[in-house]
């Protein structure tokens, strides 16, 4: 397009999964054409295809692994692929950037080594790909771009030769008459993010998230009127919506707000895009490609409030924390200037900052150059001024807000839910828009759920806060990813047997089969047995038995119970894994025959007359901590469970000691595990342990396979799950492997039933009363677990709102479900709770003198 125009431009930046499939491109010239036919001129930067920039990252170490040809084959792949569902040819200037990309992969196949010149060179040709295909794309669509190479109008700040300048290089932002006049004459210009050029002509790129702070730059060289950044969800939230659903849409923030979201955690948009535009003075608005019509976040000079209040709590794990200690340190003019001298001329950045008279503790920023060498250089160099440790996998939990230091008071209520955490720094900002607690690491993202909760779940929508992340995406939610769960096609059944009062458990006999069938299909695995306590109904025992699998028991009790209640339950089905049980326990096991499993010295040491002739199974600690929640991780530093690898050898002796044989090693890591590679991790680290005792002939994973909370979130795939057990035979042969899966078969066939007993409105928040609550499922308030609830009464009918599912004991904790999407309910309607088949009427109580709910099984 041509035709001299005063208006100024619109920067669009499109990310990755924005610019991924053909269909996309079509959404990109719907909005640019928007803007065009506005009058406005548009100038889009765009990033490479979804997963591009990661494959170009990786094709050094697969070159040099002599894979480069089919990695290269793989990237051009991606692309003739997307030509080809466009109905595109292949442009020449494609031809060659993949000719282009071989000759690099080849040249570093031959020289065994890809300097940080070449890295950046391949790394720049994802966006240059997709630049190709974009301007075909948006051709295809009726548009005219031009094109612009990134590299002619963005210059590198550094000129130097190290890695950080090829890798993680910046620029400047100030206006650009050259560029401006360039692009007078163009109303809709097509270029890449990510890329530019160095005093020498060499390709540079600027870090990962470089995208968003090349299309900053862009707006603010040509004076844009507005920066908008186009992304896959439709804003900043007051939380990551993974943590909580009841995360709230951030609808107008000021500059310096969303740079503390963003550097403190927040994913959305680049910390280092925010300057350009605030000192440029350009208004930025982040929006949702694929739902562009959402209002977005806007970002400007101005906050949406400028009151004092709290607009967001983040986390940020991975943090790194040098403690410095020493007494020398007090009252010592210059310390800190000695100390931060060191840093600089290590080259590491400090974030944090927390001191005392003789502790000074740092957070580090990010930095993927800062290796083992660096840290242990940076280590020795302080050591003369004090003692230094280094803290590996802490988490930063952050409350973002205008005037922070005016609304301490209203986080005292909130901040209780430090009391037993290990707190490992504090920090309050000097610009007063944050206030940082530093913890364990995975103790980071269930405490930030649980301070959105307190503080900003309930807040109303206003001119800042907009909709929640569950209202948001409710009607995607309603387009099932998988089969409906079975209780929808059995609702009337269902209705008809809710109890007046109180709950009732209902259990589908089907589901329980299917789950049990699957898990017996494993080929991989010799024996499977169903960890009973997650439900320990005689019915599902002999459906789970039928299928072939075995029990595994925690108590003697158990053991009693299944062998009542199980038709032909043989002692050898049973596997009995106490934990801290008394001496008689053991004593019965032995009596009955059953596999035993030892998780401490002190049975082999105290009780050794107990084990003489005895083949037993001794369980490991992996420090492989796994789970949605701390109490339900059994493995790490601070788990009960399970001896130390380090202690095996200790083990072995006393069980030499004792005349026992061990015949079998067993982990289990934690609940809720959805990686399919977690049992072939433990699985290795099992089959190494094995290598320091003589007879062990099985591995048992242990469980913990996770189950989805949501009817959107992904379904761990136990097919995966079986390939990589297979990998983990072929790497271990000899051994049988067992395994324990207790939720997985029993959670998502189970649902408690009960009714509305009261409605509350109270300031912004809707209570809805049921007549049972953690009486009967505990899970929510021990675990912090998430459950689907549903009005089944009014299943189907529209969205009224967020509402609080609550039961009558008398504690806070009873509290069910919170900041749920709910449709107008009424006293006496029917409410479900979904996957609550696993720890629910087994953990009941009588608390209140409330009886838990009972148990019926559907056939």
């Amino acid at each position: 397009m041509s035709g001299a125009l005063s208006q100024p431009f619109i920067v669009m930046k499109f990310g990755g999964t924005s610019v991924a499939r053909p269909e996309n491109w079509d959404v990109i010239a719907r909005l640019a054409r928007r803007h065009l036919e506005s009058g406005k001129r548009v100038l889009i930067v765009h990033s490479a295809l979804s997963g591009v920039s990661n494959a170009l990252e990786a094709l050094p170490a697969a070159a040099m692994d002599g894979r480069a040809e089919a990695a290269v084959a793989e990237i051009e792949a991606r692309h003739r692929e997307f030509a080809g569902q466009a109905g595109l040819s292949i442009p020449p200037a494609l031809e060659l950037l993949f000719e282009r990309i071989a000759t690099l992969a080849a040249g570093i196949a031959l020289v065994g080594e890809a300097s940080a010149r070449v890295r950046a060179e391949l790394m720049a040709h994802g966006e240059l790909m997709a630049s190709a295909l974009g301007l075909a794309a948006l051709a295809r669509a009726g548009l005219e771009p031009t094109a612009l190479d990134a590299r002619d109008a963005i210059a590198a700040r550094n000129n130097g030769e190290d890695a950080r300048a090829y890798l993680d290089n910046t620029s400047d932002a100030d206006p650009d008459a050259e560029l401006q006049a360039r692009l007078n004459s163009e109303t809709l210009v097509l270029t890449q993010g990510f890329i530019a050029r160095n005093a020498r002509g060499d390709t540079v790129v600027l870090g990962r998230g470089g995208s968003d702070t090349s299309a900053a730059y862009f707006a603010a060289k040509l004076q844009a009127e507005k920066l908008e950044i186009w992304t896959d969800v439709p804003g900043l939230f007051s939380a990551d919506p993974r943590l909580t659903s009841g995360a709230r849409l951030l609808k107008a923030l000021s500059y310096e707000e969303a740079q503390e979201i963003a550097t403190m955690g927040g994913k959305v948009i680049h910390p280092r895009c925010i300057g350009p535009a605030r000192r440029a003075n350009i208004p930025v608005e982040v929006r949702d490609t694929f739902r562009p019509d959402l209002p977005g976040t806007r970002i400007s000079g101005a906050p949406g409030d400028d009151r004092p209040s709290l607009k967001a709590v983040s986390v940020k794990s991975d943090i790194r924390l040098v403690v410095m200690e020493g007494a020398g340190m007090w009252r010592q003019a210059g310390f800190l200037a000695d100390v931060f001298t060191v840093f600089k001329t290590c080259g590491v950045s400090v974030d944090l900052v927390s001191t005392s008279e003789t502790n000074v503790t740092v957070s580090l920023d990010p930095d993927p150059g800062l290796d083992t060498n660096r840290l242990d250089h940076l280590k020795r160099e302080l050591e003369p001024l004090c003692r230094v440790r280094i803290i590996e996998d802490a988490a930063a939990v952050s409350m973002v807000g205008y005037g922070i230091r005016r609304i301490l008071h209203q986080l005292a209520p909130a901040l209780e839910a430090f009391q037993d955490k290990p707190i490992l720094l504090v920090s309050q900002a000097a610009n007063d828009l944050n206030f940082t607690v530093v913890v364990d690491g995975p103790e980071g993202k269930a405490l930030a759920a649980r301070l959105h909760e307190s503080l900003i779940g309930s807040v109303s929508q206003s001119r800042v806060f907009g909709p929640s992340w569950a209202e948001i995406t409710g009607p995607a939610e309603a387009k099932d990813r998988r089969d409906p769960p079975w209780w929808q096609a059995r609702r009337d059944a269902l209705l008809d047997l809710a109890p007046g009062t109180g709950g009732l458990y209902v259990y589908d006999r089907a589901t329980v089969a299917s789950q049990a069938a699957a898990v017996a299909g494993l080929g991989s695995v010799s024996r499977a047995f169903y960890a009973m306590k997650a439900n320990n109904h005689p019915e599902l025992l002999n459906t789970i038995h039928g299928a072939g699998l075995g029990l595994e028991c925690v108590s003697m009790g158990e053991v009693a119970h299944a062998r009542k209640h199980v038709n032909a339950m043989k002692p050898d089905e049973i596997l009995f894994t106490p934990n801290f049980a008394p001496r008689e326990e053991y004593e019965a096991a032995l009596r009955l025959g059953v596999n035993l499993t030892i998780d401490g010295l002190h049975p082999l040491t105290q009780w050794p007359e107990l084990f003489k002739g005895a083949d037993l199974i001794l369980r490991v600690n992996p420090d492989r901590p796994k789970g949605h929640h701390e109490h339900v991780k059994t493995a790490g530093p601070k788990a009960k469970f399970g001896i130390a690898l380090d202690m095996l050898p200790a083990a072995r002796a006393a069980a030499e000691a004792a005349g026992a044989r061990i015949v079998g090693l067993h982990a289990h890591a934690g609940s809720g595990v959805a990686e399919a590679e977690h049992w072939r991790e433990i699985g290795t680290i099992l089959a190494q342990a094995a290598e320091r005792f003589d007879h062990v002939r099985l591995l048992n994973v242990g469980g913990g396979l996770g189950v989805p909370e949501m009817p959107d979130a992904p379904v761990l795939d136990l097919a995966k799950v079986e390939r990589n057990l297979q990998t983990l035979k072929k790497a271990a042969p000899g051994f049988d492997l067992w395994m324990e899966p207790g939720r997985y078969l029993v959670a998502e066939s189970g649902v408690l039933l009960t009714r509305v007993t009261q409605i509350k409105h109270t300031m912004s928040t809707r209570f809805i009363g049921v007549s049972t609550g953690m009486n009967s499922l505990i899970r929510p308030a021990l675990y912090g677990a998430r459950h689907e609830i549903v009005n089944l009464t009014r299943f189907g009918d529209a969205p009224a709102g967020m509402a609080s599912i609550v039961g009558p004991v008398c504690e806070s904790a009873d509290l069910l479900g919170a900041d749920r999407l709910m449709p107008e309910t009424e006293e006496d309607d029917v409410i479900l709770i979904a996957t609550a088949g696993a720890y629910g009427q087994v953990m009941g109580s009588r608390y209140n003198l409330r009886e838990p709910a009972g148990e019926y099984v559907l056939d």
